[in-house]
Order: C-alpha cells, then structure tokens, then sequence
C-alpha cells in the first residue's frame, strides 16, 4: 500500500465519518456514499495534498484508485 492511498484512507474515515476501510476499486457512489460528499472528500484530499481538484473532477474517476492515481500525478 503506497503512502498515498494511507492518506487517502485516513481522509475518507475522517470526512466521510466511516469506520471502515475503503475499497480503492470501487467507484465512490458504489461505496454508498451521496454525490455531495463524494465532492466535498475530493476537494478534501486535493487540500491535503496540494492538488486543486473542481466538482466536475468527480465524474471522471471511475475509482478511489483514480483518485490516489490523480493525487500521485498530481501533487507537488
């Protein structure tokens, strides 16, 4: 497990108020999780790592993995 997807589980249990590990295959609205927090956790990690990250980001990932990959990609 990379450094990235660390962070990224520890952002999705502190703003998504989920005791349990999320599945980096799955895309976001698979988890059960609304369109808007969906959002607001995107930009979420995007502040954490430094990354600008739009609402409309959103729909091109397919996965939580897409984003970890867009985060890595991305960040400075």
């Amino acid at each position: 497990m990379s450094a990235t997807e660390d962070r990224v589980r520890a952002l999705f249990r502190e703003h998504l108020d989920a005791d349990r590990d999320p599945d980096f295959g799955v895309g976001l609205g698979d988890s059960g999780i609304s369109s808007m927090d969906a959002v607001k956790f995107v930009k979420a990690c995007g502040e954490a790592f430094g990354v600008e990250m739009r609402a409309e980001d959103v729909a091109d990932f397919q996965s939580l993995g897409d984003v970890v990959k867009y985060l890595d990609a991305n960040a400075g």
